[in-house]
């Protein structure tokens, strides 16, 4: 199933019906459930049919309420490249082979609430920044006892040039204003997602394609699970939390994003999530 929050209410997505939840209208208690994909099913049956669906998600919104939004680093090998090719000036090719060959992976905070946006809300780079690119990623939600019970679409945007420049500067090349793109819904299967699934991303601008790449949840060095056991080790969530799960996808080192670039990420059974850079 795919849950929606829109400005209208919540709209819950089974094959290709679509209802409003009648009865909750709190989102952060509703997703902060170990059993939701039980609990969806019984708002299905009570939900209120949708007879234009179309017109019912025009106002979409991040699929987050109060929850923090954290994000893995150097998951993927291609990822583990990237990063040693953009520090190697600053003696920092080592230092991520290290990160990518640890037990404990790289976790750090993303984006609070305010500083996300959703499915066709327009995204940030930052000015003082000349090397800017998307990272398409594979996106966890888990209830407040660590328990993974949703998926959806994130871009942890990113500033190479920063993070290049020195790796302490990380904090500062990953969160600013409008840094963080999740949606256009929470995807809530009754098993987990197959290491089969594919992530894809396009960027056009001015309606030419200018970048374009894949991969697979299987290229990555760690698994959902693991990533969030290292998360909520001496962490609280009281109302659960976003992950990213890392980037496999990552354009050459003459690429960087420009205003007005629009940006496509899709992931298998999720959707696709479409920003545009401001």
């Amino acid at each position: 199933m795919h849950l929606y929050k829109t400005g209208d209410g919540f709209i819950i997505k089974k094959e290709e019906d679509h209802r409003f939840v009648n009865n909750i209208d709190d989102w952060n208690s509703l997703i902060n459930n170990d059993n939701l994909w039980e609990c969806l099913e019984e708002e299905w049956q009570r939900g209120s049919s949708i007879s234009d669906p179309q017109q019912a998600l025009i106002n979409l919104l991040p699929p987050v309420g109060v929850q923090e939004v954290w994000a893995a680093g150097v998951t993927y090998r291609s990822s583990r490249l990237a990063r040693m090719e953009e520090s190697r000036d600053a003696g920092g090719g080592d230092f991520y082979s290290r990160v990518y060959q640890a037990d404990r992976p790289e976790i750090f905070l993303k984006a609070t609430p305010s500083r996300v946006v959703g499915h066709g809300q327009n995204f940030r780079i930052r000015k003082d920044s000349d090397w800017d690119v998307p990272e398409p990623e594979l996106t966890l939600f888990a209830t407040t006892s660590g328990k993974v019970v949703a998926y959806t679409v994130g871009n942890d945007v990113s500033s190479r040039s920063i993070e290049g420049e020195n790796p302490l500067y990380l904090p500062q090349a990953k969160t600013f204003d409008k840094c963080a793109c999740l949606g256009p819904c929470l995807y809530v299967p009754p098993e987990p997602l197959s290491l089969d699934t594919t992530i894809s991303i396009l960027i056009h601008r001015e309606e030419k394609e200018v970048f374009s790449g894949k991969t697979t949840l299987s290229e990555m060095k760690r698994t959902p699970n693991e990533l969030i056991g290292f998360l909520f080790r001496e962490t609280s969530f009281p109302q659960g939390v976003f992950l990213m799960t890392g980037t496999g996808i990552v354009p050459s080192n003459n690429f960087t994003l420009q205003s007005g670039d629009v940006v496509s990420i899709s992931i298998d059974l999720i959707g696709t999530l479409v920003n545009s850079v401001e």
